[in-house]
């Protein structure tokens, strides 16, 4: 495993998000303990120490089944432990202690390695502001209840040049995969971010895993060069990037830590090939002329007002276009509507789309899926 210094901390190339973890039967709430243990344990053997939750993960569970797997196996002292603020709960400034505090009563420790403000927005940033939240963070670090303090980021451009100049942040978190380049901070967020001296924490390297199974044409363009799977080829890119600290994902498999893993342990900085850069550009015109919308499964918008499962219609309907899965996806559709709520119910009250980190036009997007998949 290759690692990244920071203020005196070996911070592994590599880090585990704790948002995708295996779960039983359909319920986002019940993990899978044994399995996730299994897994973690796996990563943690082979060099990983740094690892990601947040306070909404697996409907409110992560973190604390999180902290019981640390504290069963003796292994906080072994990690860099990191959460995240969820700032959309802040009504007042006592809220940020209230919330802190019952975080680390979840995650069974007297401090944390690294803390975010969670999902920032201009909005949402400016209302943190407001109620006092460098202050806040201030004096977490003071009282050594908190090394690092970061926040990751879900916004344009020019909303990340604000929150970034704001504050002497020791790291920021953005989405950033060869797809992405251009969306939200993207690669002109990150080499601010870079020019700043402010490392970068890179999220949806492999795009909620869907850079994984790409279409034909792209798994054709890479076997003619490298023998690396797809998910393989998609972490270089983020890897390969100097200011980059750390590239989480969300393994809910020993095999993808494993190959996750060798990846972070061969891939140094600016060591992308001629043959990687062209892949990478071909690879986005395909994608691009795909994809339907650009849902990425992190179930923030939900739950739905209506109970509508919004990221699996949009799943199935992307699935439809970038895997050559019309008919399954239709199947699919078909089987989910015999106990989920149909998108026709949507009473577009924009609840989902004043949430979502990527900006969607949910409501619009909706009745398209479901004209197609119907």
């Amino acid at each position: 495993m290759k690692y990244y210094k920071l203020n005196g901390e070996n911070v592994s190339r590599l880090g585990f998000g704790c948002m995708r973890f295996k779960i039983l039967g359909d319920d986002n709430g019940k993990i899978d303990k044994e399995t996730s243990s299994e897994i973690i344990l796996d990563a943690i053997d082979k060099g990983l120490t740094y690892i990601d939750t947040a306070y909404p993960y697996h409907d409110g569970t992560s973190e604390k089944f999180l902290g019981e797997f640390l504290e069963e196996n003796n292994l906080r002292d072994k990690i860099l432990l990191t959460s995240k603020l969820p700032c959309w709960l802040v009504k007042e400034k006592d809220d940020f202690y209230k919330l802190f505090n019952e975080q680390l009563n979840n995650l069974r420790t007297k401090h944390l390695d690294f803390y975010l403000l969670h999902s920032l927005d201009i909005k949402r940033f400016r209302q943190m502001v407001d109620l006092g939240v460098f202050d806040f963070l201030d004096d977490l670090k003071a009282k050594g209840l908190v090394k690092n303090v970061g926040f990751s980021f879900h916004d344009n451009y020019e909303a990340f040049e604000e929150i970034i100049k704001s504050y002497d942040w020791d790291f920021c978190q953005i989405q950033l995969n060869y797809l992405d380049t251009n969306y939200q901070a993207g690669i002109k967020g990150y080499e601010l971010a870079k020019n700043l001296g402010i490392p970068v924490v890179v999220m949806e390297p492999i795009k909620g895993g869907r850079l994984a199974n790409p279409p034909a044409e792209i798994m054709d363009l890479l076997e003619n060069f490298t023998d690396l799977s797809p998910a393989q080829e998609a972490l270089k890119f983020p890897l390969s990037l100097d200011n980059v600290m750390t590239v989480l994902s969300g393994m809910n498999d020993i095999n993808q830590v494993r190959e996750n893993i060798d990846m972070a342990s061969i891939v140094d900085y600016n060591s992308l090939s001629e043959e990687d850069i062209d892949f990478y550009e071909k690879a986005r015109a395909i994608y691009k002329s795909k994809e339907q919308i650009g849902c990425t499964a992190c179930e923030y918008c939900l739950p739905c007002t209506v109970d509508i499962n919004i990221p699996k219609v949009f799943s199935l309907w992307n699935n439809a276009y970038l895997y050559d899965e019309s008919k399954k996806s239709k199947s699919q559709y078909e089987n989910y509507l015999k106990d989920g709520v149909n998108p026709v119910e949507c009473i577009e009250c924009g609840k989902c789309e004043g949430i979502c980190p990527q900006n969607l036009e949910i409501i619009k997007g909706l009745k398209q899926a479901h004209d197609f998949l119907s």
